[in-house]
């Protein structure tokens, strides 16, 4: 599986790069070549035909790659898509499974894994893909903090400050914890959903087939899989945890 995997992240990687979907918080969603940041608060989005408009970030709920990858051209995918990547199980809290990476937020990690009964091993493996646990990160499509929440999610959530680590992490971990009760405890939708959006998991009836999408539940599972092997050592989990995010 761990082959497969990485194998997985290549073909993805080779795929070039084009537009994005721009999803708004009232359900509209919009294609766009590019987009930037305009301080804190707003987002310039740009069009094929060269115009342009700014609005306030907190309209905007995730922007997402617009590749999709074609199952038919990469029977990788297709397997992906057909059977998932994590194990078939229950992700609710377990105190015999810990944060995997020991940051200095563990005790945070599982004080929310407890609250919001999630998986502390999948809510640290969320963190590391997202932010590779930087509390002041803020990536370029405006998701900010070490769950990298946009601005309309951490209001969704009840997160007046995406920079505090222990509300960003309780936010966060909210959030994933409605999206498994949403999609039943499959961890591979939940995720989809949370890089994605639920409406696109809906929308596909499953893993969305964007490149962005596919690359980060594949990521998260290979964190998250070595926990499940009695024989992986450290170096290993430390060597997978180095695959990067885009």
């Amino acid at each position: 599986m761990r082959r497969f995997t990485i194998a997985l992240l290549a073909l993805l990687a080779a795929i070039p790069a084009s537009a994005s979907i721009a999803l708004f918080t009232d359900g509209r969603s919009m294609k766009v070549m590019g987009f930037k940041l305009l301080g804190e608060s707003s987002i310039e989005l740009t069009f094929k035909n060269g115009g342009a408009m700014t609005l306030p970030l907190s309209r905007v709920e995730r922007i997402v790659d617009d590749e999709v990858v074609e199952p038919a051209e990469a029977p990788a995918v297709k397997k992906l898509l057909a059977d998932g990547l994590f194990p078939k199980r229950s992700w609710h809290y377990d105190a015999a499974r810990g944060p995997i990476f020991h940051s200095k937020y563990d005790r945070l990690i599982v004080d929310a894994a407890k609250k919001y009964d999630v998986d502390a091993a999948l809510i640290s493996a969320v963190i590391k893909a997202e932010s590779d646990f930087n509390p002041r990160d803020v990536s370029s499509k405006g998701a900010r903090g070490l769950m990298q929440l946009m601005p309309a999610t951490a209001e969704r959530f009840g997160v007046a400050n995406s920079f505090d680590a222990r509300a960003n992490i309780r936010g966060g971990v909210r959030y994933l914890r409605w999206l498994l009760d949403t999609f039943s405890e499959n961890a591979d939708l939940a995720l989809a959903a949370y890089n994605a959006g639920e409406g696109n998991v809906w929308k596909y009836d499953g893993i969305p087939p964007f490149r962005e999408t596919i690359g980060y539940v594949t990521r998260i599972s290979q964190f998250v899989r070595a926990t499940f092997r009695d024989d992986a050592p450290q170096a290993e989990v430390s060597s997978i945890a180095g695959v990067g995010q885009d």
